[in-house]
């Protein structure tokens, strides 16, 4: 302090003094000058220390959070549920797979060799000639192959019917904890989980066929036994690991996607940089989404190997897959499209000089669209005043705006992405639009630099 009472600057000169001591000689500030670099170098250190911790949790939990999300909504919420379920019974592979079997399964109740026998005994009976008699063994075969084709024309129609669709939908909507058995062992319904294998249950399938056979006059349909009505999707020795990991990620569910977020944004705010960290954040999430497609993909060559290909054949296979996690993989190109985006808009905020021509651009054409407007006498005013003066704080509520639809919106989808950027993009485009056409002259255009005139 000096004799007045006023604040003294530690760099205004080696002759002023520091914190009330004497005056520093001229290697006594070339010291203390070193010394206080030396401590904002540690200081920004430590900061990027922090904010690369923080960055490394939220990559490594952000495909968990995902996939944790996925599972959440698959338990608790049952049209969503329904919804990933009923396409299977409408794939075409699965309703030939599912025709196929239970086709099979009538036609081994009907013991055609035992009817043609007996034929054969009743004509002996009668005193039909040798031959006859004989010549009733050679029908076994077409009488099989007759009743395959007209069962398996029964059994597809009932498959492939509307009705059929609905019956399923309505059952897996009755028992929603067909998912809660595939992801954690508990409950039971149409898709279950045994002790190492998932299955799909056909049994509401098999009673309405069995009706259906019935009703067209083949009887021995109500004989078909209730048992084995499953086909086994899955077999894994290591299914009890995964419903534990399951149960976990089920627990997670709701915060663990919260959480990233978090740690996200306290890497973005304890960086020196905060535009670099937000768009290193952006980078940095996008490839982990990049790799957590990837993971699908070999995920789903590693259960098309482990179904048995007597069990089930591989386009069926790779049908339910495909169906069941197609919401997952979905959710997964969001994020990832956000974070482009995201990674996108932290750049042209930047100083680079393709941000810097993109911006000029815009100012560009949204500052001559606005003044033409004025000039045919659509002038905004005050109201066009204002909105150049806070662009700063319309620009951030647009995009605030839009960030918020994306989390209030159920389940968005990448064209849900990208309408909610179109409409943001529009809105910016509007206000640059009517700043520019507040019809002052003194006044520049949204984005525009003032110019200095001599004198």
């Amino acid at each position: 302090m000096d004799s007045s009472g006023g604040s003294t600057s530690a760099s205004d000169g080696p002759d002023r003094q520091v914190a009330g001591g004497p005056p520093l000689s001229v290697e006594e500030r070339a010291e203390y000058e070193r010394l206080r670099k030396a401590a904002g170098v540690r200081h920004r250190r430590l900061r990027y220390a922090a904010a690369s911790v923080l960055l490394l949790l939220a990559f490594l939990l952000a495909p968990l959070a995902v996939v944790a999300a996925w599972v959440d909504s698959e338990v608790s919420d049952t049209d969503r549920y329904v919804q990933t379920v009923a396409p299977i019974a409408t794939e075409p592979s699965v309703q030939n797979t599912v025709t196929d079997r239970l086709t099979k399964r009538v036609v081994d109740n009907v013991d055609v060799a035992a009817f043609t026998a007996a034929l054969g005994q009743t004509l002996q009976r009668e005193g039909a000639p040798p031959r006859v008699v004989e010549g009733t063994e050679a029908l076994t075969g077409p009488l099989t192959s007759a009743l395959n084709s007209a069962v398996r024309d029964i059994v597809h129609k009932v498959v492939t019917s509307d009705q059929f669709a609905e019956v399923w939908d309505d059952a897996n909507r009755q028992a929603h904890a067909a998912v809660v058995k595939v992801l954690t062992g508990e409950g039971s319904s149409a898709i279950q989980a045994g002790d190492d294998s998932i299955d799909l249950n056909l049994g509401t399938v098999i009673d309405t066929v069995k009706q259906r056979l019935v009703a067209a006059g083949f009887d021995q349909a109500s004989k078909i036994p209730d048992v084995d009505k499953t086909i086994t999707l899955f077999e894994t020795d290591k299914l009890n690991e995964a419903q534990d990991a399951m149960r976990l990620l089920n627990v997670l569910g709701t915060w663990l996607p919260v959480l990233v977020l978090v740690l996200a944004a306290l890497a973005v705010w304890s960086a020196p940089a905060h535009r670099v960290a937000l768009m290193s954040t952006a980078i940095g999430v996008g490839v982990m989404m990049i790799v957590l497609l990837v993971g699908l993909a070999v995920m789903r060559q590693v259960y098309l190997d482990s179904v048995p290909t007597t069990a089930l054949p591989q386009d069926t296979a790779a049908d339910i897959y495909d169906t069941f996690l197609r919401f997952l993989k979905n959710s997964t190109v969001t994020v990832l499209v956000i974070a482009v985006i995201t990674a996108l808009a932290a750049y042209l905020y930047g100083p680079g000089r393709g941000a810097r021509w993109v911006r000029r651009t815009a100012v560009g054409v949204t500052g001559a669209t606005g003044r033409s407007m004025a000039r045919h006498g659509l002038r905004t005013g005050a109201t066009g005043r204002w909105l150049g003066a806070h662009r700063k704080w319309t620009t951030g509520i647009a995009i605030a705006g839009g960030a918020l639809a994306l989390v209030l919106w159920n389940y968005p989808t990448p064209g849900a992405v990208a309408l909610v950027l179109g409409i943001v993009v529009l809105v910016l485009v509007l206000l640059g639009i009517l700043a520019a056409a507040s019809g002052t002259a003194d006044h520049p255009a949204v984005g525009d630099r003032p110019v200095t005139r001599p004198g």
